[in-house]
């Protein structure tokens, strides 16, 4: 991570000198640049004095429901912020879909697991147990033994940054900026 952030810098600086020859005039896309590449720090994005007054003005420019400044350039490019609250631990998928209460989201494991044999009776409601954490129970044939296997579902966790940008430089790759 440390390696990819120094890249990014290099290319910042680079592009930088590149646009500081250039002739034309360009401020919404300089200060662009030093927002992406500020909220790009792992650290957080006002770890070093040179990123609060940037970013402090992002945060004013948004609240007036402004939209998110751009920065391109040779090698440069960065998409539309886009908003992804939930998300689900490592083995789980994030699903959606309505429930009673309207519109749902759910984390349903990628694989089966064991669970209790229980949930596989024939009189189960609906593959689902009690609280309705399973899908999709059925016995299986496992290291010579019958288990009883299921997708098991959790509750998605919330992103404590929502939105997010991807930030794409040449010969260094593409990054996830969270904010």
């Amino acid at each position: 991570m440390k390696s990819l952030f120094f890249r990014t810098i290099i290319a910042a600086l680079g592009f930088g000198s590149l646009y500081l020859s250039s002739e034309r005039s360009a401020r919404a896309d300089e200060w662009g640049c030093q927002v992406i590449l500020c909220l790009s720090n792992p650290g957080g994005a006002t770890q070093y004095a040179e990123c609060r007054p940037p970013i402090q003005k992002l945060w004013r420019w948004l609240a007036k429901g402004r939209s998110f400044p751009t920065c391109s350039g040779v090698g440069f490019q960065s998409s539309r912020p886009r908003y992804e609250p939930l998300y689900c631990s490592e083995g789980y998928h994030l699903t959606g879909g309505y429930g009673p209460q309207g519109q749902d989201a759910t984390c349903v494991s990628t694989s089966m697991q064991v669970v209790s044999n229980d949930l596989c009776r024939p009189d189960r409601d609906e593959g689902r147990g009690r609280s309705g954490s399973i899908s999709s129970a059925r016995w299986q044939w496992d290291d010579e033994r019958q288990q009883c296997m299921a997708y098991t579902m959790s509750r998605p966790l919330v992103r404590e940054k929502p939105r997010y940008i991807d930030v794409t430089i040449d010969g260094v790759g593409k990054q996830r900026v969270w904010f």
